[in-house]
């Protein structure tokens, strides 16, 4: 998909679409009921598995195996799916936590067009509130533009008098752009950003392992976000760790060539990394969360 959509209505429910190629909508060759049912009604019923047979797709996608979205349909009163797909469009109805589910039916054609659009209702009961946080979800669609390089996601909230209140995030500068974007003052030098991740040949990572990064020294303090396959990590981890042992290492190191530390001073890393500011993006293809 190169567009994500989100729309908040003011009946509660949500509107999520993309231009992707579409859920498949045919029969599955095994269960013999059609591939976008599974999806909805059936835990691992995703495409995730067989990552390392060469599925660059979903190698490093976040969630477990296809379990978000039949949890989201659980989770609901009602979910409306539309498809559209090689020149056809199809829309299905699931209800009552996905214990009711419609028929697949073709409603028309779409041309050229591809994508899906998902319509939930969120069951209240389920919720300490079912009305959708506003700011979370700004800020999550936000790191998807910011980490899907070239994704426009746009987010349209509906208004009591029929208006849309709108937002766009597209990040065509990256990490780099994005870390600019979150401090609050100028970068006492230029940010640097990198990116590194492991080729076919790498003894110890799969293809596509590895991370991106932008940091930069503030005079304010730091902002530091970190992602795995695009989930927030919000507490940290290995990741983080040794992004500022690597930093830490590599300053000490030129210091050091250059006999820059006055006499009978040790660097400790909190002396470089206590005002750095990072936005860091791993890829792994079995991360362990905790």
């Amino acid at each position: 998909a190169k567009h994500i959509h989100v729309l908040l209505h003011t009946d509660g429910s949500v509107t999520v679409t993309d231009d992707g190629r579409g859920i498949p909508v045919g029969p599955h060759p095994e269960e013999k009921v059609p591939v976008v049912v599974l999806a909805y009604t059936r835990l691992h019923a995703g495409g995730k598995f067989d990552k390392k047979a060469g599925n660059s797709a979903y190698a490093f996608s976040g969630g477990l195996h296809g379990v978000g979205v039949a949890v989201t349909n659980a989770l609901s009163l009602r979910v409306v799916v539309e498809v559209r797909r090689e020149g056809k469009h199809w829309r299905i109805e699931f209800a009552e936590g996905g214990e009711r589910v419609g028929t697949l039916e073709e409603i028309g054609g779409c041309g050229r067009q591809t994508g899906t659009r998902v319509r939930v209702w969120p069951d209240p009961k389920y919720f300490d509130s079912p009305k959708i946080a506003l700011a979370e979800i700004e800020r999550l669609l936000r790191s998807k533009a910011v980490l899907l390089p070239g994704v426009q996601v746009h987010l349209d909230i509906e208004q009591a008098d029929g208006t849309f209140q709108s937002k766009t995030w597209t990040y065509p500068g990256g990490l780099a752009q994005y870390l600019g974007e979150l401090a609050a003052t100028d970068a006492v030098a230029p940010l640097w950003a990198g990116e590194k991740y492991a080729d076919a040949d790498h003894a110890e990572f799969a293809p596509g392992e590895g991370a991106a990064w932008a940091l930069g020294w503030f005079a304010d303090g730091a902002n530091a976000e970190s992602y795995v396959n695009l989930i927030p990590t919000v507490n940290g981890g290995t990741h983080e760790s040794g992004l500022r042992a690597g930093v830490f290492e590599a300053v000490k190191a030129f210091i050091e060539h250059r006999a820059l530390l006055p006499r009978g001073v040790k660097l400790q890393q909190d002396d470089v990394c206590s005002r750095m500011a990072f936005v860091l993006s791993a890829r792994l293809l079995d991360p362990q969360f905790q």
